[in-house]
């Protein structure tokens, strides 16, 4: 696997400042799209050693109580109807609006809750949905996915999904996470996207990235759960028999 990002060196970690920055400048679709391909194509061993240095054990650690029963964790996957979306982009809060639509759609032709599983896999720029409020604002979450406030038309520093407010998604009446957690939907968070973007905060903002990193891991939404990758994960909900359904952008 690291062997893969050896050789995949098209950028360093400079290059992914100069990225970060202009996009909080500039703030556009085109600029996000080059920061997060960049981000997916030139990430190395080389250029983050928070990757592979021993180090770094310690965070490794935490992140290893994290998956000690992350395979027991696919067990709760219940259901006739089972479903895992691909939440590797932010695209407007579809990775957890569709997640709704999953449950509103199979309630209304004639399956209950108890009946239905859908998944969101939050990775790659996705990965921010899976954040508590306090990590947003601290490490300016918003300004790195291009998620804005729909209140203050600015970058958003607050998780605008979890428990979102009547302007954040486009209709009244869609769940957020924690009340879609309520009805049995599962969430979960790609660990290695998050060694990835705390690295990379930390660059930018001078901090220690496995301090970053730690803060991020310990600052995720209640009930979701750790996992080693994000396609790790979405091959072993396909294995408890969900549909894969793509919901980047």
């Amino acid at each position: 696997f690291f062997g893969l990002f050896n050789k995949i060196s098209l950028f360093s970690l400079n290059s992914f400042s100069v990225n970060y920055n202009n996009l909080k400048m500039k703030n556009n679709n085109k600029s996000r799209r080059k920061f997060f391909s960049a981000m997916a194509l030139g990430v190395t061993a080389t250029s983050l050693p928070f990757l592979t240095n021993t180090a770094y054990a310690a965070s490794d650690e935490l992140a290893a109580t994290k998956f000690v029963r992350v395979e027991d964790w696919f067990d709760q996957i219940k259901g006739s109807h089972r479903i895992v979306y691909d939440g590797s982009t932010p695209h407007g809060g579809l990775p957890v609006i569709w997640n709704w639509a999953f449950y509103a759609s199979n309630n209304e032709t004639g399956s209950a809750d108890s009946d239905i599983t859908a998944m969101t896999v939050f990775r790659h720029s996705g990965l921010m949905y899976a954040f508590n409020d306090q990590i947003w604002k601290k490490y300016q979450l918003g300004a790195i996915a291009g998620v804005n406030d729909p209140y203050t038309d600015a970058p958003s520093l607050r998780n605008t999904v979890y428990e979102p407010k009547e302007k954040d998604f486009p209709l009244p009446g869609i769940d957020g996470v924690k009340r879609l957690q309520e009805r049995g939907a599962l969430f979960c968070a790609c660990n290695l996207a998050t060694k990835v973007f705390s690295s990379v905060a930390a660059k930018n903002m001078n901090l220690d990235p496995i301090e970053v990193y730690n803060d991020w891991v310990n600052g995720l939404l209640p009930g979701i759960q750790l996992v080693p990758s994000g396609v790790w994960a979405l091959g072993r909900a396909q294995e408890k028999g969900c549909g894969y359904i793509f919901a980047g952008g």
